[in-house]
């Protein structure tokens, strides 16, 4: 049987993937099935931990928040990271993953992220899902994800979309954009190819951490990726 390539993964998540076809929120169908993928990937023994936005939550509170603080808005945002991650734990514990939640902001009924323990977590096979990005405003989740993912001594961060990979062009509007199997970070800078937030890249692309994007809504496609398989696109130094 083959192995996979991949042993220590970073899944990032955005809040927009739990809410299925719904205007904001977490679709039950869809939670169950991204974590039926994840349980795939355990089972082969890849270590996985990831971190969750918060747009799903967020959004059905943004014209409330128009016009306020950007730190204050940003912490609303980190608070939604928590509930999704929540969420998830449980949606694991349902399927038999044995899941841990870390949050970078002090709550009383979720564990403090801790670095040696979320180590410690995923040696025992466990998922650790990382809640409230940095811990601090104007950071995003996608920053939260490389940072984490450094720190995890992760191989790779999965960045799951909507989308089958990185394209030339908004394949929506272009229905010609040329798909990448693989990118340097150079090509990527050049191209103004839209993968992660400026920081969030700058991180995986100095610290020499490769990032693949993929399509969290295809069957199978996150067991084919941690597989090494032709899924995606990988984005590598």
């Amino acid at each position: 049987m083959a192995r996979p390539v991949y042993k220590r993964i970073l899944l990032k998540l955005s809040g927009e993937a739990l809410m299925g076809d719904d205007a904001y929120g977490i679709n039950r169908a869809t939670i169950t099935n991204i974590v039926e993928q994840v349980k795939e990937i355990v089972d082969l023994g890849v270590e996985v931990a990831v971190v969750i936005g918060g747009g799903n939550i967020f959004r059905g509170v943004a014209p409330a928040a128009a016009g306020m603080d950007r730190a204050t808005a940003d912490y609303m945002g980190m608070l939604a990271t928590v509930m999704n991650a929540l969420a998830l734990q449980d949606a694991m514990r349902h399927i038999g993953i044995e899941a841990r939640v870390q949050s970078a902001l002090s709550i009383e009924f979720v564990e403090p992220y801790v670095r040696a323990k979320a180590l410690r977590a995923l040696e025992k096979g466990r998922v650790v899902i990382f809640g409230a990005g940095t811990g601090n405003p104007f950071f995003t989740t996608d920053t939260a994800a490389a940072l984490r993912g450094m720190e995890i001594d992760a191989e790779i961060v999965l960045k799951a979309t909507k989308v089958d990979g990185i394209y030339s062009e908004d394949p929506k509007k272009n229905p010609n954009a040329k798909k990448y199997e693989t990118v340097s970070f150079d090509e990527a800078i050049n191209k103004n190819l839209k993968v992660m937030d400026a920081t969030a890249f700058t991180l995986c692309r100095d610290q020499k951490l490769p990032i693949a994007v993929f399509n969290i809504f295809k069957a199978g496609a996150l067991k084919r990726v941690v597989m090494g398989e032709n899924e995606g696109t990988r984005v590598i130094v």
